[in-house]
């Protein structure tokens, strides 16, 4: 089976696997232009933090090509209006930021528009290798404290939404780990939580597995508390699309619940992020916006309506875990452990 890739730069525009189709349908959007770039984003073509904010980076790079003219109030406005595709994932804003500052950089040197669209180009193409050596960094530094914890015996682990190469471009965060440890035949089984209403579990984590042949079984996020009751689970990976400095985490909803449940069980709950997905300006959860999606992403299977037409939906895609409740980030600059505030500041600044 050929490894799918989720995002790809050629000949001045982004491609994208339309995430929305997978696991039957491998189908793609070419990304022309920043309005392309939105959409994307918005509708979930593309989705997964790291992978979000490499398109807002290459979208920027699609901005500034069609310009004639560009000055810092025209950056500001592109910034603007792809930071309001998805407000949850801090990599949005931190990357079209980085690309901000890179053009504003390079007007100051006077460089050509076509200098400066070609050095972001570039740019964008170094930090996806980045991404990669950095998540390789993350999982040999998780794999390190599990032999501390387990020896090197298999595991049995457990994983919620997609954290994967479909979210990162390169290897995955939270799922990179699994992979990284099936590589080093220390996987015993994974279960994945299907993760509704999207199903990024059931559709993408699945994949991944199936395609790197990992032991693994699709369990409905209500058996959390039998699961880790009854199966033996070594830990728990999740990944994250905001760390606050306290270390409150935005992640898929379901996250908490989860996190509270593994806490009663005393199974160890992992988060794998890199540092672009951390947040030092907000010191609680409390101050992280939430994003709320269309109801009809419950109340409708496949565009067919299975609730009944007088009720509505409540429908947050993330939750706020405690950084009380996790046992550990997991970072490339190391193991944030315990979860204090002066821990995430030191290790996410070191």
């Amino acid at each position: 089976m050929t490894k799918v890739i989720p995002l790809d730069w050629k000949n001045d525009e982004l491609i994208l696997v339309d995430q929305r189709y997978l696991p039957h349908d491998i189908s793609y959007v070419h990304v022309k232009t920043i309005e392309d770039a939105h959409e994307a984003i918005k509708v979930m073509v593309v989705r997964g933090a790291p992978l979000i904010g490499f398109t807002a980076l290459y979208g920027m790079a699609l901005w500034l090509r069609l310009q004639k003219d560009v000055t810092a109030p025209s950056i500001d406005k592109a910034v603007t209006y792809l930071e309001s595709a998805r407000p949850t994932a801090v990599n949005l804003s931190y990357e079209a930021k980085r690309a901000k500052d890179l053009i504003l950089s390079s007007m100051q040197e006077s460089k050509s528009l076509q200098e400066t669209y070609d050095a972001l180009v570039d740019f964008a193409n170094e930090q996806m290798v980045k991404l990669g050596n950095d998540n390789l960094s993350m999982a040999k530094t998780a794999a390190k404290n599990l032999s501390e914890l387990y020896g090197e015996r298999p595991l049995r682990v457990l994983t919620l939404c997609n954290t994967g190469f479909l979210a990162c471009g390169p290897m995955g965060t939270a799922l990179g780990v699994i992979s990284h440890l099936n590589s080093l035949n220390r996987i015993d089984k994974v279960f994945a939580f299907e993760t509704r209403p999207y199903l990024q579990g059931s559709r993408l984590t699945a994949f991944e597995l199936c395609q790197e042949k990992v032991p693994h079984q699709i369990v409905v996020e209500g058996a959390m508390s039998h699961i880790l009751r009854t199966q033996n689970i070594d830990a728990i990976f999740i990944g994250a699309d905001r760390i606050v400095a306290n270390g409150d985490t935005a992640n898929k909803v379901g996250s908490s619940t989860l996190a509270i449940v593994a806490k009663h069980y005393n199974v160890p709950f992992f988060v794998v992020a890199p540092v672009s997905s951390f947040d030092l300006s907000l010191s609680s959860g409390e101050e992280i916006e939430v994003e709320m999606r269309d109801p009809k992403e419950i109340l409708c299977l496949k565009d067919q309506r299975i609730a009944p037409n007088e009720s509505d939906a409540f429908n947050p895609s993330f939750d706020i875990t405690s950084g009380l409740h996790i046992s550990g980030i997991i970072c490339e600059n190391g193991l944030i452990s315990p979860v204090t505030q002066v821990n995430v500041t030191k290790v996410a600044h070191s």
